[in-house]
């Protein structure tokens, strides 16, 4: 039976209808909710959201907005210190209670276990539940009662408490509000969208809301889960599933992809795996919170990085002279995505043939990936290089011309990102500086001037990596 009275539903990383924890136990508990979303751009202890992001969350939240209209509800926006904004909204709506999903970044854990304490001694009630994972971090430990630092065990451990896992919650059939609620920010006052039009590209390939999250699951289910295991790393072909920014945002859940899969059986298995992946990447990070910005193996201190802005300017920009770097870098700047394959070519690319550190790639991809997400770019970019949990050992450096011809083999891929070697033959496409003159002269490519020659020679890269490795050993050798 509901209790007298209003709750707060305070949005985050949660912003959908179906199965949301909050919002289904705030309208079981209380008789009027009020939704609300919190706007904190000032300093925290986390990078600040990327503005491929932001352009992301103005176009989800703006979905959201409808949808709570369909339900005669509305979302009380507002912009500041968290806690401070909370405890206004509290009394301007004089409500008794405040619901939330949980969040598992270090920021999102300081500000729950804070908010909750002074918000229960002064009376309120709250209540903090999961939403955004299948498992809590604690659910999920090791023969010794810690974190995994590996994954297949990880995994093999989700899948026999797999039948813990709670069905979705459904979608609300009605929100009861207040006649009377707070005032709101209109969402184009929060400033999220790029005043420059370079995101203008990303409304051709994305439709950020719960809507666009579940056309994308119906198109995974329907047509691409049969594949998805072969086809997943070819970057040519369309056969990933690009749920990852609805997934980032809230605006699916896990539990939902988890139950509509697993039924399925061995077709749905990869798929799930890449979910596994993303639950262990969250695990990892609220374990180990320093793995934003420091190498979970401690050793890495001594690796020689180098710091060369020019060289990173080339990477970011994708004007290395290595097509498939190159055409991963651009589809990147012009649709805030990457195929998943292709990242790990560029972020090799990026910490083993060019030594420039991992966080600087992390750095950029945050900014600029729509899809940018702590937990998974900080566990995938140590993943590469060498630093991180179940991390690839430190020989495993990617030729970006074999990858290309494996991934890419009629050069689709890189035709469609770098269309200056679009008319080059397949044979020289993914290493133009090796075609013959005439050739290069038949498809209208100057190396050096219509596309850059390679910045580095792989050989050497390759070579000097492995010393920098090997010296990194040596000198953790001599630290014991």
């Amino acid at each position: 039976m509901s209790i007298r009275g209003t709750c707060l539903v305070w949005f985050r990383l949660d912003l959908r209808m179906a199965d949301n924890p909050a919002l289904h136990a705030a309208l079981q508990d209380f008789d009027t909710v009020i939704p609300i979303y919190i706007w904190e751009p000032g300093d925290t202890n986390l990078p600040k959201i990327g503005a491929a992001s932001k352009w992301w969350l103005h176009h989800s939240l703006s979905a959201l907005l409808v949808d709570l209209r369909k339900l005669e509800s509305k979302l009380i926006i507002r912009a500041g210190p968290t806690q401070q904004v909370v405890q206004e909204l509290l009394v301007e709506s004089k409500a008794q209670a405040i619901y939330w999903n949980r969040g598992y970044d270090p920021h999102s854990v300081t500000t729950d276990a804070t908010l909750k304490t002074q918000l229960l001694h002064k009376g309120y009630t709250v209540k903090v539940l999961k939403g955004p994972l299948l498992f809590e971090p604690g659910e999920i430990k090791n023969g010794s009662g810690g974190a995994y630092r590996v994954f297949t065990p990880f995994w093999k451990n989700c899948l026999t408490q797999a039948k813990s896992i709670a069905p979705p919650l459904p979608v609300p059939r009605y929100i009861p509000t207040p006649g009377k609620t707070p005032d709101s920010l209109d969402l184009n006052n929060l400033n999220l969208l790029p005043s420059l039009p370079w995101a203008d590209g990303f409304a051709k390939m994305w439709n950020p809301g719960e809507h666009g999250a579940r056309n994308r699951l119906v198109e995974l289910k329907n047509t691409k889960l049969k594949s998805y295991s072969n086809e997943r790393d070819r970057a040519d072909r369309d056969g990933t599933s690009q749920l990852s920014p609805h997934l980032h945002f809230g605006e699916i859940s896990p539990r939902t992809l988890w139950a509509e899969l697993s039924p399925l059986g061995s077709s749905a298995d990869s798929y799930l795996r890449q979910i596994a992946w993303r639950e262990f990447a969250h695990h990892l990070l609220f374990h180990f919170p320093s793995t934003i910005n420091q190498p979970l193996r401690h050793e890495f201190k001594n690796f020689p990085w180098i710091k060369d802005r020019k060289l990173l300017n080339a990477w970011q920009k994708g004007v290395t002279g290595y097509p498939m770097v190159d055409a991963g870098m651009r589809q990147l700047w012009k649709t805030g995505w990457m195929h998943n394959r292709v990242r790990m070519i560029v972020a090799s690319f990026l910490v083993k043939h060019l030594l420039i550190p991992w966080q600087d790639g992390a750095d950029w991809f945050w900014d600029t990936l729509v899809d940018a997400d702590l937990a998974n770019n900080s566990l995938g970019w140590q993943w590469v290089a060498g630093c991180g949990a179940d991390a690839a050992p430190y020989f495993r450096i990617f030729n970006p011309v074999s990858q290309g011809t494996k991934f890419d083999p009629e050069g689709t891929y890189i035709r469609t990102w770098v269309p200056e070697l679009a008319s080059l033959d397949t044979q020289w496409i993914h290493s133009p500086w090796n075609a013959p003159s005439e050739v290069l002269d038949a498809a209208g490519v100057k190396i050096g001037k219509t596309y850059p020659k390679p910045i580095v020679d792989h050989a050497f890269a390759r070579a000097r990596a492995l010393r920098s490795y090997e010296m990194m050993s040596s000198l953790k050798e001599k630290d014991h």
